[in-house]
């Protein structure tokens, strides 16, 4: 990693993992395979941020901490990418797995439970499905009735004053270990 530690994929330990490699492999990540209208590619990192905040819509009193896991639900793609469902779903339980093992490391090294209880981690995943609908419609070619089929239509209140945000990978990197920071401090 840039950070000089040295992270075993297979057997990954939270003292490895630093929120600074993550957030900068994150804002490098390319969503959506990289095929999106912009500048610049829309990153895992950026998506995080918005998936957090929209976490926060649907529950304005859940404590820091679930938010901090909505901002990390996808750091294990710092590593391992991002790969669009259906290939996850061929290469099949062993990319799962390395996910999760992942996932655990990073929760603990940041102070969370080690596996999210199911109602929030049912939260953090209507999040990730609105931000999906909101990428499809503004940055990935889909039509709104397309998005509405494949993620769900999203209630307009949640969505009110949320955009796609394009920027350059050193900006969101820096927005993501702010965000990071803060919700720290709020714990």
């Amino acid at each position: 990693m840039l950070s000089g530690r040295r992270l075993d994929l297979l057997d990954p330990t939270p003292v490895d993992i630093e929120i600074e490699d993550i957030a900068h492999g994150l804002a490098f990540v390319a969503r959506w395979n990289g095929q999106t209208a912009g500048d610049f590619p829309y990153s895992v990192a950026e998506h995080s941020l918005l998936v957090e905040a929209l976490f926060g819509r649907l529950t304005p009193d859940a404590p820091a901490k679930w938010r901090l896991a909505a901002l990390l639900h996808d750091a294990p793609e710092y590593v391992i990418g991002d790969m669009i469902s259906p290939v996850k779903a061929a290469v099949g339980p062993d990319y799962g797995e390395l996910d999760r093992r992942l996932a655990v490391a990073v929760h603990l090294r940041f102070g969370l439970p080690a596996t999210v209880p199911d109602r929030v981690k049912k939260q953090i995943k209507k999040a990730d499905q609105v931000s999906a609908w909101l990428e499809a419609t503004q940055i990935a070619g889909f039509t709104v009735s397309e998005a509405d089929r494949f993620f769900g239509k999203p209630d307009p209140a949640l969505i009110e004053g949320l955009g796609i945000r394009l920027r350059p990978p050193v900006e969101v990197r820096a927005a993501y270990t702010a965000r990071h920071a803060e919700l720290l401090a709020e714990i």
